[in-house]
């Protein structure tokens, strides 16, 4: 019987990708502390905006349409020891928010202090971060008093 051939390999990405027209405006939304959505051929609104439609695989052209700016918590996790890739460093809920005008939720973090104040239905408000980076991070959400 013969030995298992191991090979060690290192995998990598060697180049950089750009976000194209639709998800490029939509992280520059964020840096901006404003929400975006791209209308789908079905009429529906979808956040965060597609290239192209989830249902048809058409090209949904490059329009946004704002959003917010408050949402609504569909459903929710709570985080109650972060780690450090988390993107907060406190306990925080995982939450999928749909944002007021949109269709579809997206997962972002919401910051209510404690699972007491989380619920589903509950409505919530973007707090943009103060050095954006252009990135998803750039986003959470917290309660509307």
């Amino acid at each position: 019987m013969s030995e298992p051939r191991v090979t060690e390999t290192k995998l990598e990405f060697p180049y950089s990708r750009t976000l194209g027209p639709v998800v490029g405006a939509f992280l520059a939304g964020l840096r901006e502390g404003k929400l975006y959505g791209i209308r789908g051929k079905d009429g529906r609104v979808l956040t965060p905006p597609l290239e192209y439609d989830p249902e048809t695989g058409e090209s949904l052209g490059t329009d946004l349409v704002p959003v917010g700016p408050e949402g609504t918590v569909v459903a929710w996790t709570w985080v109650d020891q972060p780690s450090p890739k988390h993107p907060l460093a406190h306990p925080f809920s995982f939450a999928l928010v749909k944002p007021d005008g949109a269709d579809t939720p997206l997962v972002s973090p919401v910051d209510a202090g404690s699972s007491d104040r989380m619920s589903t239905g509950m409505k919530v408000r973007p707090r943009f971060n103060p050095e954006p980076h252009g990135l998803i991070t750039d986003l959470t959400w917290e309660p509307v008093a």
